[in-house]
């Protein structure tokens, strides 16, 4: 049976990798913010595949349009049964370097994006006593990062947020759990040299980066799974081991 789904930051990387994945045995709405033309070319593809895939402009850093968001997938969709909150940015600063606009962009779009619209979607699926709610966290969030300490904080904001949200809407029948991905190969990381790549894959046991369908796959199982919560699911070929 075909699931409804929500997915935030859908058009590029780990985002579009899990609407491809998830997106001909279920129903799917996908939010983007600047990359309209890269939404219309997904929606177009996989159509044609006879998928049922939507999207909507949305700037998550601003709790109003996260909120209108949430509203109209509400409207679209009678019940929700995934959210998987994804989008999320990062910044490469010295910590004496991060201005107040730096910090408040970064909590926003990382971790009051996921507060804002997470608490808006939980009261249907506790009416449903139903529900999966799966975040994209990151490894720094585990164990810290130097030059990127605001986005450590925002993803480990998260991986709290997750373990409590479990413990709370456990009754409810809805399970709530992190992935939390090491180095994948996105747009995110373009900015790291073929250098420093190899580098990373030296510290990997498996000798190599991600890929975005590594997560994507982990999505799958965690929808599919019912006794899986409260979880951060560390997806990094054992670089933190």
């Amino acid at each position: 049976m075909k699931k409804n789904i929500i997915v935030t930051g859908g058009t590029r990387g780990i985002g579009a990798a899990i609407v491809r994945y998830l997106a001909e045995e279920n129903n799917i709405i996908f939010c983007y913010n600047k990359s309209e033309d890269i939404a219309n070319e997904i929606i177009q593809k996989l159509t044609a595949k006879g998928c049922n895939v939507s999207a909507v402009k949305v700037d998550l850093s601003k709790k109003e349009e996260v909120i209108k968001f949430s509203k109209y997938c509400l409207d679209k969709f009678d019940n929700i049964d995934v959210l998987i909150n994804n989008a999320g940015i990062s910044q490469s600063r010295l910590f004496t370097d991060i201005s107040e606009d730096d910090w408040d962009n970064m909590i926003n779009t990382n971790l009051n994006s996921v507060f804002y619209l997470t608490q808006a979607i939980v009261p249907n699926m506790i009416s449903n006593k139903n529900g999966c709610i799966i975040n994209i966290s990151s490894i720094w969030g585990q164990i810290g990062a130097s030059c990127e300490s605001h986005y450590a904080v925002s993803k480990a904001g998260v991986d709290a947020l997750t373990k409590s949200l479990a413990k709370e809407l456990g009754p409810s029948n809805i399970r709530v759990n992190s992935i939390a991905p090491g180095i994948i190969d996105t747009d995110m990381n373009k900015y790291l040299s073929a250098e420093d790549i190899n580098e990373i894959k030296k510290e990997i046991p498996l000798e190599r980066i991600g890929m975005a369908t590594d997560i994507a796959k982990c999505v799958k199982w965690l929808i599919e799974d019912n006794y899986t919560t409260g979880q951060i699911i560390s997806i990094n070929g054992g670089w933190n081991v």
